[in-house]
């Protein structure tokens, strides 16, 4: 269970003093039990990493405005973040990956986007980015 080894790891950042470690990991454990609470029982792996790439798009859109304000000191940590949050995911599909899943299942040439997305959504959750998916329909589509 991803939030077991969130604590553990928590747990080793704060013995080795590793502030950034130790700040990513509680807001990370911090909104797994809130989710967990909300619920009333345990997540599924699918919960869990719908949950992780949560916070790998709200940590992507502070590396933009940091980015943006050109603070490499904050780019360098929001990196940093990112590194850590992605290594709970899954390991992630590439497009031609992507696109091999959605044939089989179904995504053919001429079909409406919402469509594809319906098809592609629960079939890739977890195991590659909105973009890529996004890429990987439209150009089966088109």
């Amino acid at each position: 269970m991803l939030k077991t080894t969130v604590f553990e790891q928590l747990k080793k950042a704060m013995k080795e003093k590793d502030v950034l470690s130790k700040g990513v990991l509680t807001l990370l454990k911090s909104a797994l039990d809130m989710a967990e609470k909300e619920k009333g029982s345990a997540l599924t792996e699918e919960e869990e990493v719908a949950i992780v790439n949560r916070e790998i798009k709200q940590t992507n859109q502070a590396l933009e405005g940091a980015e943006k304000a050109q603070r490499d000191d904050l780019i360098e940590q929001e990196k940093a973040k990112l590194t850590l949050l992605k290594s709970f995911l899954p390991k992630q599909l590439s497009e031609d990956e992507v696109k091999a899943l959605l044939t089989e299942a179904g995504v053919v040439q001429g079909m409406n986007m919402g469509d594809a997305m319906k098809i592609a959504k629960p079939l890739l959750a977890g195991k590659t980015d909105g973009a890529t998916m996004s890429k990987a329909v439209k150009s089966l589509i088109q």
